[in-house]
């Protein structure tokens, strides 16, 4: 992935306004997962203008657009991420809700050939676990 976010909104025809550039630039630098609020509160950090709405409204528009994925890990947040990002599945720790990202290759060959042995290829998936640390 060689393209900002912006770039990306940019070359679908949407209208890229300065909060909208503001909030793109938010979510091309996040590591993590955020909602519609921990986004507000970075882009208004930056422009105290932006409203809730605005990031709402701006959310909304990038998902339709295949720019943004929306996630949902059961905790009635839905979170984002950049559609384009490399491929990894999530482990989400269920009492303090953190999402760690991963990639295992004993997975994906896994569900490849699980895939093959019911007569399909695979093109695509998303794998969530949820848990809880052990206890050491």
């Amino acid at each position: 992935m060689s393209d900002t976010i912006t770039e990306r909104c940019e070359a679908k025809g949407l209208r890229m306004t300065e909060q909208r550039r503001i909030i793109a630039a938010v979510l091309q630098e996040s590591h993590d997962h955020p909602d519609v609020e921990e986004l507000y509160a970075r882009a208004s950090g930056r422009d105290p203008r932006i409203s809730l709405a605005t990031v709402y409204r701006t959310v909304k528009l990038f998902e339709e657009a295949g720019i943004l994925d929306k996630l949902e890990f059961g905790d009635g947040r839905a979170r984002y991420e950049d559609a384009e990002r490399e491929h990894h599945d999530h482990l989400i720790d269920i009492n303090s809700g953190q999402v760690i990202e991963f990639v295992d290759p004993d997975i994906e060959a896994l569900q490849e050939k699980i895939a093959a042995k019911l007569g399909y290829q695979l093109k695509g998936h998303k794998l969530e676990l949820y848990g809880v640390p052990l206890k050491k």
